[in-house]
This record gives structure tokens, C-alpha cells and sequence, in this order.
């Protein structure tokens, strides 16, 4: 792929290494410079690294309209060599096709996309922040821009990836745990709709539940499959439990649960936890009664942003509260949270393929 350059003139962009003052806090800076890419014709074309700044988009562009847009999220971070890599952007790649598949968008060939993240982290690496914990949040998303108000899929697109300078999810890393409100009004997705995708609309439909989730004192929801009988997804991560002997327990993939990449990596890793991961479809009494029995001993959340997040209380919408353990962080969870976090950062050997540096390529 034969991408241009179009960069800001050294005096306007960052010439030296970033180094932050206080926490940055997750997604709120963005680097000089983006990566965009169309499509038209049947064809992706003019792949181009810009200035970071406003679109020029027609009023009727098709995702404005009808949500055709999809977005992706992933790191990069500075190992001890003072190189800049990424974790499992493959991964991603593949996921942003599988997400495209469900809203009608075309697929974007997954070395174009490593191609054009790879790219831009170059362009940029000047802004990785060097800071206990940081990463390089990286952004890749996909929009229709055929400007076209019938209901159909657009003929046009953009893709962009942007990125972000970014501290820990919360400040606080994995030390503290959250309530989640246990809601039989709101469901994330049903059967046969797009909650495998990373939709952008399914974001959308998300936010008055975490509304709701907040007024009871809660971080996020965690949702049911559309009978409220099977636990799915939790906010935008995927829910995990714990068991007394040990056992992680992910609820099994459908095609209303977003597959998150943390989650399929912690099922491959658990030779390195000294411990058995699996899924199974997990019903909400037996879940209940076992957190009550002390059969299970830990629960949170899996997801690229937090990486982690530990429950220690559920509550229903009748103001019932179920705590897990004693509530706090739990041993399982921290294990889980160093080991992923230390192949991220390279102070443990990943398996092979898992971790890739970014290549110096700007001129």
C-alpha cells in the first residue's frame, strides 16, 4: 500500500518525547496526525497520513443518517528498548471485518489495516507517553459517506484511525471494585441483531442504561440475554466469574455478545495463570446462588481499555444487593491483571505472534 504523506511542518508538530505531567486520563489527547483511506468504485483508494482535524462531510452522508459505522479500539506500548509495539492488532483487524460483515460495510484487507495503524504510530511515536502505566490508544473506525438519504448501505466510506495518549482506564488500575446494576428493562441485543459487532449504534443504545446503572449507585450494567434468564456482557467489556477452585468462567459467545480480544486471549493463557479458562452459558439464579454459597469468589469485566475491572456487588433494580466475597479485589483478578498487562508491556514473553514492533518507516 502506497501511502502519501502529508505532515505537519516540524515546527507545528512534537519534536521530542512526551512526557506528562499528572494523570493524563483515557482518551481526551490526540497526536498530530491520522490516517484516512476511501472507498468508492468498489475499491479502497488513497491511503494518506493528514494534520488530525475536521472531516469535510456532505449533511446527507448515509452514517449520519442511518449508523452505518464501526469502530475498533487497541495499544500500543514502549518496552524497556525504547521501541513502541503492538498487542494483538491483528486481532482487531480481523474484528473490524467481522463488524463491517454485520452493518453492510465492506471489508477493509486486514494487512492494509496494519498497514495504516503501523504507519501512523511512526508518524507519531514522538507522542507515546512516558509514563508509569500509558499506552498509545489506538482508534481505527469506518463510516459511510455517500451522501444518500434512502435506507440501504452506502456506496461510499471512509475509514480513519486516530490516536490518543493515554493514562490507565482508572487511575486507581485494578484496586478498587465497581457495582454493576443487574437490569431486566435494558437489554444490549437480541438474536439475530448486531451484538457482535462494535457498532456504533450499539454504543448509543447503551447510554441510558448507564444512566439508569448510576442512579443505583452502580458503574455499568451488566446485561441479560432479551429473556433475563442468561448473563451476556457487562457495559462495553465481557463479564467474567471466578470459582472457589480456581476455574474462570467467560459466558459463551453468541452472536449477542461482542467477542473481546481480552477475553479470547485470557482463554488461551491459562497454562501461564495455573488455572483452568473456559465458557459456558451462564444462568442467572445458579450465578446468584453460587455468589451467595461462596462457590464462586470473584467476577469482573474483561476489555481492552481497563483491561480488568473487578465486581464486588451486584444490585437488581428492587434495590437487592448480592455481594461477591468480600467485595474487593480479589487474588484470581490481580494475577490476571499483571499477567496481561506485563506481555503487554514486555517484562514477560508473549506467546509467539501476540507482540510486533512497530517498523521506523517515516522518512
Amino acid at each position: 500500500m502506497d501511502i502519501k504523506y502529508n505532515l505537519k511542518p516540524v515546527s507545528e508538530r512534537r519534536t521530542q518525547a512526551f512526557i506528562p505531567e499528572g494523570n493524563l486520563g483515557f482518551g481526551s489527547l490526540r497526536t498530530d496526525h491520522m490516517f484516512m483511506m476511501d472507498y468508492s468504485e468498489g475499491e479502497w483508494r488513497d491511503p494518506r497520513i493528514v494534520p488530525y482535524g475536521p472531516f469535510e462531510m456532505a449533511p446527507g452522508a448515509m452514517s449520519l443518517h442511518y449508523g452505518q459505522s464501526i469502530f475498533e479500539g487497541a495499544k500500543a506500548f514502549m518496552h524497556e528498548d525504547g521501541e513502541i509495539y503492538t498487542f494483538r492488532l491483528d486481532k482487531n483487524a480481523e474484528r473490524m471485518n467481522r463488524s463491517a460483515d454485520i452493518v453492510c460495510i465492506p471489508n477493509l484487507p486486514e494487512e492494509m489495516q496494519l498497514a495504516a495503524i503501523n504507519a501512523l504510530i511512526d508518524v507519531d511515536r514522538l507522542w507515546f507517553p512516558q509514563q508509569d502505566g500509558a499506552c498509545l490508544y489506538i482508534r481505527p473506525f469506518i463510516f459511510a459517506t455517500e451522501d444518500r438519504l434512502s435506507v440501504s448501505p452506502s456506496q461510499k466510506y471512509t475509514f480513519c484511525v486516530i490516536m490518543s495518549p493515554s493514562g490507565a482506564y482508572y487511575a486507581t488500575g485494578v484496586n478498587n471494585a465497581i457495582r454493576l446494576l443487574i437490569s431486566k428493562k435494558f437489554h444490549r441485543a437480541v438474536a439475530g441483531g448486531t451484538g457482535a459487532s462494535k457498532a456504533a449504534g450499539n454504543y448509543a443504545a447503551s447510554l441510558r442504561a448507564g444512566k439508569a446503572a448510576a442512579e443505583y449507585g452502580a458503574a455499568q450494567v451488566l446485561y441479560l440475554d432479551a429473556s433475563n434468564t442468561q448473563i451476556e456482557e457487562v457495559g462495553a467489556m465481557n463479564h467474567f466469574h471466578v470459582l472457589k477452585d480456581g476455574t474462570v468462567i467467560i459466558p459463551s459467545f453468541t452472536d449477542t455478545i461482542l467477542q473481546s480480544i481480552t477475553s479470547k486471549s485470557i482463554l488461551e493463557l491459562g497454562h501461564l495463570l495455573g488455572c483452568e479458562v473456559r465458557q459456558e452459558t451462564v444462568m442467572l439464579d445458579k450465578f446468584i446462588a453460587d455468589i451467595e454459597s461462596g462457590e464462586i469468589i470473584e467476577a469482573g469485566g474483561f476489555g481492552t481499555a481497563a483491561v480488568v475491572s473487578a465486581v464486588g456487588s451486584y444490585i437488581f433494580e428492587d434495590g437487592r444487593i448480592v455481594t461477591v466475597g468480600d467485595g474487593k479485589v480479589g487474588p484470581f483478578t490481580q494475577r490476571i491483571y499483571k499477567l496481561y498487562t506485563d506481555l503487554q508491556k514486555g517484562n514477560s514473553p508473549a506467546p509467539e505472534g501476540w507482540v510486533k514492533q512497530v517498523p521506523r518507516l517515516a522518512k
